[in-house]
Parts: C-alpha cells; sequence; structure tokens
C-alpha cells in the first residue's frame, strides 16, 4: 500500500500551520460538549480566545452564542474584530463524525480562517 504525499505546491506546507491538538481546562466556554480526551501539552491560550463549539445535534456556537451555518464567517469576522490570523479554538463533542468536523474546517477555511486549533480534555482529567 503506498500513500500519495505531494498535493502540490504549499497544501502540506499550510497544513501544517493549521491544526494542532490543544487539552484544555474544562471552564472554556459554557456551550455544553463532551470533549474527547487528549493527551496534548497544554499551551497558554490567548487572553480572548475565539472558541467554536461543534455540538452533537451539529449546531455551532462561537463563544457562547448559537450560529448557523451560513452565517460563521460573520460571527468570527465579529469574534476576531476581523482578524482572520487569530487561531480558532474549535471543541467538538465526540460523538461528532470526522466527515461533520471536517465540514466545518471547510467553512473555517472558506471564511479566511486557517488557523485552527483542536481541543480535548486533558487525558489526565478523564482518569477516575
Amino acid at each position: 500500500m503506498s500513500v500519495r504525499l505531494d498535493h502540490g505546491a504549499d497544501d502540506l506546507a499550510e497544513i501544517h500551520e493549521i491544526i494542532f491538538m490543544i487539552a484544555a481546562p474544562l471552564a472554556t466556554v459554557d456551550v455544553a460538549v463532551d470533549l474527547p480526551a487528549a493527551n496534548a501539552q497544554q499551551r497558554p491560550r490567548p487572553d480572548q480566545p475565539i472558541f467554536l463549539t461543534l455540538k452533537s445535534d451539529l449546531s455551532l456556537a462561537v463563544g457562547d452564542q448559537p450560529v448557523m451555518r451560513a452565517g460563521l464567517a460573520p460571527a468570527l469576522d465579529q469574534a476576531s474584530a476581523g482578524d482572520r490570523d487569530q487561531r480558532v479554538f474549535l471543541r467538538a463533542d465526540k460523538t461528532v463524525s470526522y466527515g461533520e468536523m471536517m465540514q466545518v474546517m471547510n467553512l473555517l477555511r472558506t471564511a479566511g480562517y486557517l488557523k485552527v486549533a483542536l481541543v480535548g480534555l486533558d487525558a489526565e482529567q478523564r482518569s477516575p
């Protein structure tokens, strides 16, 4: 079996900068979502992070405010004051399928937000 890693000029370089995993503290925003556990080292977050939540019912919220998919770009622009270089912290319920997560990632890319951090609970916090 082989895998082709050459997808064109700068696609892979861009992808390396787009996604990294973070482990988040429990109280990040007030939108209820059952996050999966991650063993990534916690990183300091910005003073006013932009959280995008994909809930189990596939609805979205920017911060604590529900948003329709069609209104995602304007909601992010408002949250970031138009600065599309800000990192968006994407939280998704662990029951959300990979395909649904990719649809949201595509919405972010279309909106011009290419710096995305995937948020999960610290695996040590999840242990019984």
